[in-house]
Parts: structure tokens; C-alpha cells; sequence
């Protein structure tokens, strides 16, 4: 099985830029996407052979999550909490060996202005992961919006304390990781230097490879058993972001 998560920061505009191509050359079992940034009537493109999930934020051209899916899920849940559904940050999909969860996480802002919502999805987000677990194993993909620890960006002491890099950010990661929850790609390439998922579109960053790995497969301990490979697709164009694929 494969499943891919891209943050294609805009989806119609991502389509005008090879999404296609990718999207058909995987040929995933289930292909999520993060910052659509659309309605999904305002979706042109044919996309055969898959179910389609969208959770919209409730202002346009704004965030976003949507789902690809070969098979139908057993249940589709939007969302956690009320008052973190009306930006469409998260899918849930149920299938009958796991939960898979699509979430784009908030950005704290250059200021560091919504820290505390960003605290309270955060939590939210690990006591639901962690109720599912109790069930079945849970696989979370998407742009978790922080870079863990310092191998995980290419500047980590000018960034300290900057959007991303924060100790608040980063201890709730570890926090989640604590409740029984591992990180896939550190765990097959625990020492793997230069390997990011997110450049600025300032100074040249990505033809410079100065990025972070904010994006991110995550399982439930015991689940690890049953990963093949954690992909990160460095070289996928379209997107500030490149895709991640989690092969099982």
C-alpha cells in the first residue's frame, strides 16, 4: 500500500504545475493533500478511480485538507473540536486496519500570534489520536508545521524561537511522539542529515536545499512492523512543499 501527502499550497495552481503528472506516476492507494485553498465545487480536474473527501476552510482561498482514496472508508469524520472546523484541517478516514488522519496544522505566524491556538489544535489533536488508537492503529500525514529537532532544518540556532522552530512547537511534537506515537521517516533514517520537505520561496532556498522537514507520517507504536519505506519526494516540483509518501 501507498499512501502520499503533499501541501500543494494551492491546488489549482499546483494542477497547472505537473500535479497530474505525479499524482498519476504513484498511483497511490491514497493521496492527500494539505492548503487547498479552494471549494471543492470549484474543482475541475477528473480525478478517476478514487473517492474524493474535502474539508474546506469557511474562508476562500484559505487552507484546506482533501482526500483521494481508491477504497472507501469505512467512515469519514471532518474535523475535531468545533472551534477548529471552520479552517478544514483535518480529514479522518477509517479503513479496517487503521485510522488515517490528513491534518494541516496552524502556523503560529511570524509573531508568534496564534501560539495559543495553535497550543489548543495541538492537544486536541493527540487526546483524539490517542482515543482512535484504542481501536485501531492511526496514521497521521500532512504539514505538521515544525521542524522537531535541529537535523530536521538546515539553520536551526538562527531560527530558534522563530514560527516552526519554537520549544512550544516542538515539545508538543514530543509530547504526541510520548503518547505512543512514533515519527516514520526518523525511525528507518534515524541520522539522515539535508532532508526536507519545505523551502522558502525567498533567496533560492530549495535550489540551495536551505529547508525544514515540517511534513510528516506518523503511527501508532507497533505499527512500525508494517513500513516499507517513508519517501520524501525532494525533487516533485509545484509546491513550496514537496510530497512525502509512507509505503506499507
Amino acid at each position: 500500500m501507498k499512501i502520499i501527502s503533499w501541501n500543494v499550497n494551492g491546488f489549482r495552481a499546483c494542477l497547472k504545475k505537473g500535479f497530474m503528472d505525479f499524482f498519476n506516476e504513484q498511483n497511490a492507494d491514497i493521496f492527500c493533500i494539505q492548503e487547498n485553498k479552494m471549494q471543492e465545487e470549484q474543482m475541475e480536474q477528473e480525478i478517476p478511480g478514487y473517492f474524493q473527501y474535502w474539508n474546506c476552510a469557511d474562508k476562500k482561498g484559505y487552507s484546506g485538507t482533501t482526500v483521494f482514496s481508491r477504497t472507501e472508508p469505512l467512515q469519514v469524520i471532518y474535523g475535531i473540536e468545533d472551534e477548529y472546523n471552520n479552517e478544514g484541517r483535518l480529514i479522518t478516514l477509517e479503513y479496517p486496519d487503521f485510522y488515517l488522519i490528513n491534518s494541516y496544522s496552524p502556523n503560529v505566524q511570524s509573531t508568534l500570534a496564534r501560539m495559543d491556538y495553535r497550543m489548543g489544535f495541538e492537544d486536541r489533536l493527540r487526546g483524539y489520536m490517542s482515543d482512535l488508537a484504542e481501536h485501531k492503529p492511526v496514521i497521521l500525514c500532512g504539514d505538521l508545521n515544525v521542524a522537531h529537532n535541529e537535523i530536521d532544518l538546515k539553520n536551526p540556532e538562527s531560527n530558534r524561537g522563530n514560527a516552526g522552530f519554537t520549544d512550544e512547537e516542538r515539545g508538543k511534537f514530543t509530547e504526541l511522539l510520548a503518547a505512543g506515537f512514533t515519527d516514520s521517516f526518523r525511525y528507518l533514517y534515524p541520522d539522515a542529515e539535508d532532508r526536507y520537505t519545505w523551502w522558502s520561496y525567498r533567496t533560492r532556498s530549495r535550489e540551495r536545499n536551505v529547508g525544514w522537514r515540517i511534513d510528516y507520517f506518523v503511527v501508532s507504536n507497533g505499527f512500525e512492523d508494517r513500513i516499507k519505506d517513508s519517501v520524501i519526494y525532494a525533487d516533485i516540483m509545484g509546491s513550496d512543499h514537496c510530497p512525502i509518501g509512507l509505503i506499507l
